[in-house]
């Protein structure tokens, strides 16, 4: 069999390019649907918000939608009002992103030169690692911990040249939590060149005190960020909304590369409107609450390893290849997510769903490890 030909560009891309993968998110429920010739589908890949948006959200697109010819606020002063008085910081210490991704983007993009370090776990989100290599940087992955960050590791993993180090608390995909005196402990550590980023998409769900957010160190006038999102507990993972808190120097140095209007007019006014909904918020983590302890029951009478976890999503290890195991499930509609691209081979990340998709779950699991 011969070998498979170089591709050819006509145009040479920069070679950082090159060193990237592209990202593969959860299969749509569609395509699925599509492809098997399936009438239902249980999405529980991408840690969607099962009970969908905010009503309240709902109601501010469709109010919003008759100003779609006009170009949204470039400043996003609403929403950035709106976060001011939820986190107590000034609107100049925080950036608006198309999704939370963005903003670990621009982080790259303003703060990593060729030949720049960023520490981070091993196992953990993978936009971390493409913002460093397309910037020529140099991702220092730092082994986890039965699925935990090791903290004290990242800390001594830290060099002259090392410019960025992410946190993913909750980490995605193990669902871990990393603790307050832990989360001190690094941030006393780590030299004030470098900039430390605690990416916490998953903070409405953890629901425990002992959670080291970087807030606290942020308020304190520390160079640490913290990164959050719309797309998990308020269910806008469509409109794409995420923001960062950071240091003043940073949020300036971001907005510089940031493009215009990069966050649009239907999503700024649909996350205004949801941060003030207590009530979903209360539901959405009642039914993540529910559904953890259903399935912890579930797998564990079925002998699987579950990891902790403090998100809207369950890591577990299935003792069998789990790509296999991954396609016996999509033959019975029901799509979850694969950890082998993290190096982790016998498992499946899968969010939690509604009682009834959950039920589903454990019977479309129960038949595809029988016939793996």
């Amino acid at each position: 069999m011969s070998e498979r030909s170089p591709v050819s560009y006509p145009t040479h891309p920069r070679p950082e390019v090159l060193t990237l993968s592209p990202y593969i998110p959860g299969k749509p429920a569609d395509e699925v649907k599509r492809e098997l010739g399936l009438e239902r589908v249980v999405k529980l890949a991408s840690n969607e918000n099962p009970l969908g948006p905010s009503p309240r959200a709902m109601k501010a697109i469709e109010e919003m939608a008759a100003s779609a010819h006009i170009y949204p606020d470039a400043a996003g002063f609403h929403l950035k009002t709106r976060l001011s008085r939820v986190y107590g910081i000034p609107t100049s210490q925080i950036v608006l992103g198309n999704g939370s991704d963005e903003v670990i983007m621009l982080l790259g993009q303003a703060f990593v030169r060729p030949g720049d370090e960023v520490v981070m776990g091993a196992q953990t989100f993978p936009v971390y690692k493409t913002s460093t290599l397309l910037m020529g940087g140099k991702p220092v992955e730092v082994p986890l911990k039965d699925g935990f960050l090791d903290l004290e590791a990242m800390a001594s993993a830290i060099g002259p040249r090392t410019k960025l180090l992410f946190l993913c608390n909750p980490n995605n995909p193990t669902g871990t939590m990393t603790r307050k005196a832990e989360v001190h402990r690094l941030v006393e550590a780590v030299p004030s060149h470098v900039l430390v980023i605690s990416d916490e998409a998953y903070a409405e769900y953890v629901g425990d005190e002992d959670y080291g957010t970087l807030l606290p160190h942020l308020r304190e006038g520390k160079n640490v960020a913290v990164l959050r999102t719309f797309s998990k507990i308020y269910g806008l993972a469509g409109l794409r909304v995420g923001y960062g808190l950071m240091p003043e120097y940073a949020a300036a140095l971001l907005d510089r590369v940031r493009l215009s209007f990069n966050q649009n007019a239907l999503a700024q006014a649909a996350a205004t409107a949801a941060l003030d909904d207590r009530e979903h918020i209360h539901q959405s983590v009642q039914v993540v609450e529910e559904g953890k302890a259903y399935l912890y029951r579930e797998y564990a009478a079925m002998g699987l390893k579950a990891y902790p976890t403090w998100g809207n999503f369950i890591m577990l290890d299935t003792g069998k290849d789990c790509q296999a195991v991954f396609r016996a499930l999509l033959g019975r509609g029901v799509i979850v997510r694969p950890t082998s691209a993290w190096g982790l081979h016998t498992c499946l990340r899968i969010t939690i769903g509604t009682g009834e998709e959950n039920e589903v779950l454990v019977a479309a699991l129960k038949e595809a490890l029988r016939e793996v």
